[in-house]
């Protein structure tokens, strides 16, 4: 009889090993659809509950006013009420201009006020154009008499003083011109008539040319005692008008709402402000124009006494031969 071999006992118990960890898992994957059927109601009872989705449902509402959207969160709905007429922004009134700046203003404006507003606008140009032209007219002028004046009271003679000023045009310059025009026509009558003829006749005609520099000089200036004296009362006029119109609006919309009559009072207003601001600097340019054309002036009669001076001395020295130079 043949016995066949039996099993070693190593190998029963290597594959026993290896066989009972994936008991556990087989385990487990037989009885795995049976978890879903019992976890089904603990994971859908999280969504049960609705009045979360209403509650959104109900913020979402007043979402027309975004200005209560940061509020609405914690504040009840009493208070959001209460605070909605704050943080919402009141609507426009049509009857209001879209712009209140002083340029929409004056596009809004009546065509007589918006007349008086260029008027006064052209003025104001006027004026500081006038600044700047005499400005630089008064300062040359005056530049000019200085240097004949330090040309007269250079020259130890007439003749030397015509041939320091050359062929210039100045004022000073045509007073020594003309005084010494005067005196070579007298020169031959001075023995039998005296000097006291040729010195009125140049006195003459130095006062002469004095009067039309300084009349010259303050040509133009004129024009800016008139708008000084003007503006503020057209800009009144403009004034007057514009609440004129206002108190009409308001009786024609029967209502004395400010935001009706409100316009058009800034309206008036904004031209009583332009006629102020075209009258204020002309009223200060033409004080100052008039000081310094009085020094002007003042200065064109020290330039006619030194020509003065300067005959005196050439009527006295006409007889006395003239000194040797060294």
């Amino acid at each position: 009889m043949t016995h066949l071999p039996r099993p070693r006992p190593s190998i029963a118990l290597a594959l026993a090993c290896l066989l009972a960890p994936m008991a556990p898992m087989a385990h487990a994957q037989a009885t795995a659809p049976a978890a879903p059927e019992i976890q089904a109601p603990q994971v859908r009872s999280p969504q049960i509950p609705a009045p979360p989705q209403t509650a959104a449902t109900a913020v979402a509402d007043p979402a027309p006013e975004p200005a209560l959207e940061p509020v609405a969160d914690f504040l009840p709905q009493a208070m959001q009420d209460a605070l909605a007429p704050i943080l919402t922004p009141p609507a426009r009134d049509p009857n209001l201009p879209h712009d209140l700046s002083p340029m929409g203003m004056f596009w809004a404006a009546d065509i007589v006020v918006k007349a008086v507003m260029i008027g006064l606008a052209v003025a104001s140009v006027i004026t500081w154009t006038v600044l700047v032209v005499k400005a630089l007219e008064l300062w040359g002028a005056s530049a000019a008499v200085q240097g004949g004046i330090r040309r007269i009271g250079r020259a130890d003679s007439l003749t030397a003083a015509v041939a320091a000023s050359g062929t210039r045009r100045d004022a000073v310059s045509r007073m020594i011109r003309s005084a010494a025009e005067e005196y070579r026509r007298s020169q031959p009558a001075l023995d039998v008539a005296g000097d006291a003829g040729v010195k009125e006749r140049v006195e003459s005609q130095l006062d002469r040319i004095e009067a039309v520099a300084g009349r010259r000089m303050g040509r133009g200036t004129g024009i800016l005692a008139t708008i000084g004296s003007t503006a503020p009362f057209v800009g009144l006029f403009g004034t007057v008008w514009g609440i004129m119109n206002s108190f009409i609006g308001i009786s024609e919309s029967q209502t004395t709402n400010l935001a009706v009559v409100a316009p058009g009072i800034a309206e008036a207003l904004l031209a009583t402000a332009i006629g102020l601001v075209a009258a204020i600097p002309a009223v200060v340019i033409y004080n100052v124009f008039a000081r310094g054309i009085t020094g002007y002036r003042l200065r064109l009669a020290n330039a006619a006494a030194g020509v003065r001076q300067l005959v005196s001395r050439d009527l006295d020295f006409r007889g006395v031969p003239p000194r040797p130079e060294v």
